[in-house]
């Protein structure tokens, strides 16, 4: 497990979520739930609020809990949080670049949790063959 890889991660989701908690344009914009003039309907502000505090939530607890088994599982929320969003809002929004382009952002942090979890702990850095 690459516990700083998932504090990492799991730290940038928390953020995010906050953001677009307080700000849902953030997530409303790139993926094209806005009107003709590139505003956020009220529903949709309602809608995606609960999204980003999910996010908050499943990062702070990755960048929170104790190493182990606490951090895996909240790193497997996280990663099907992930896969959900790849699979539903790519079935569902607007437009074939933006479905895409969710799957790809989903799909990605994922596979940086993914890897974060199965991969082996750093046990220092080497400066080369010299040993300087």
């Amino acid at each position: 497990m690459r516990t700083g890889l998932l504090r990492t991660i799991g730290t940038v989701t928390a953020l995010y979520g906050l953001a677009v908690t307080a700000r849902p344009d953030l997530l409303a914009v790139p993926s094209g739930l806005v009107d003709g003039a590139g505003r956020t309907a009220g529903h949709t502000r309602i809608s995606l609020r609960p999204l980003a505090w999910r996010d908050m939530a499943s990062g702070a607890a990755m960048a929170a809990a104790p190493e182990g088994a606490a951090l895996t599982t909240a790193t497997l929320v996280r990663i099907s949080a992930d896969l959900g969003d790849a699979l539903l809002l790519g079935a569902t929004l607007p437009g074939t670049a933006r479905r895409f382009g969710a799957v790809a952002v989903s799909l990605g942090w994922g596979a940086l949790s993914v890897a974060g979890l199965l991969g082996k702990p750093r046990t220092g850095r080497t400066r080369g063959a010299a040993g300087g």
